[in-house]
């Protein structure tokens, strides 16, 4: 069975997301990170990475998910705290702004992921919405803008095989309101509740 870690930023979520004010982002992003959580449960050990006690909260209603506190050195910091916890053997990385996200794209990263190597899902921007990481010593901090190039590059510079796998409830993730009006009812139950609820329009 794998493991997976989900990190999640509390502090002003979803920026892009404007014009929601702040209590409708912060909704928007812990919906999102109820259906991530919630599809990750069923494929393995799942552990989130957060300071947020909402997304905390989260957790515990989703269950089954051990929860760390992110050390706040970013995305890479909370990823790399979640990794030295798990067991050993392989391991996906998966963003909590994917909210179409079912168990079996999950399984499908794990299977492309090589043993010698990593995979990963780009987002259309060019950073990374997940990895699929034969052991978590592979992972390198290079996240950020053309993060997904950045992986590849890396991987190829140690001699390791780099898949990019298209899997487009992966590839989808939400930063802006036509994002979230784009992915509409493909995504997960909560996220769709967080929707009617703000009465966001399609």
């Amino acid at each position: 069975m794998a493991a997976i870690v989900v990190p999640f930023r509390g502090a002003g979520p979803k920026a892009r997301l404007a014009p929601l004010d702040d209590g409708a982002r912060a909704a928007i992003a812990l919906a999102m990170l109820g259906d991530v959580l919630a599809a990750c449960r069923p494929v393995g050990t799942t552990t989130l990475v957060t300071d947020d006690a909402a997304a905390c909260a989260v957790a515990e209603e989703v269950g089954d998910v051990t929860v760390l506190p992110d050390p706040g050195d970013g995305q890479a910091g909370a990823v790399a705290a979640g990794l030295e916890r798990v067991e050993p053997g392989p391991v996906l990385v998966v963003n909590a702004d994917v909210p179409c996200v079912l168990p079996h794209d999950l399984r499908s990263l794990l299977r492309a992921t090589p043993a010698g190597g990593l995979a990963l899902v780009a987002a259309d921007d060019g950073t990374t919405n997940a990895l699929g990481l034969p052991a978590r010593d592979v992972f390198a901090p290079l996240y950020g803008r053309d993060s997904a190039a950045r992986f590849e590059a890396r991987a190829e510079e140690l001699g390791l095989q780099a898949v990019r796998v298209t899997i487009p409830n992966l590839c989808d993730d939400v930063d802006t309101l036509d994002d979230l009006r784009r992915v509409g009812l493909r995504a997960g139950p909560r996220t769709q509740a967080a929707i009617a609820t703000l009465g966001i329009a399609a």
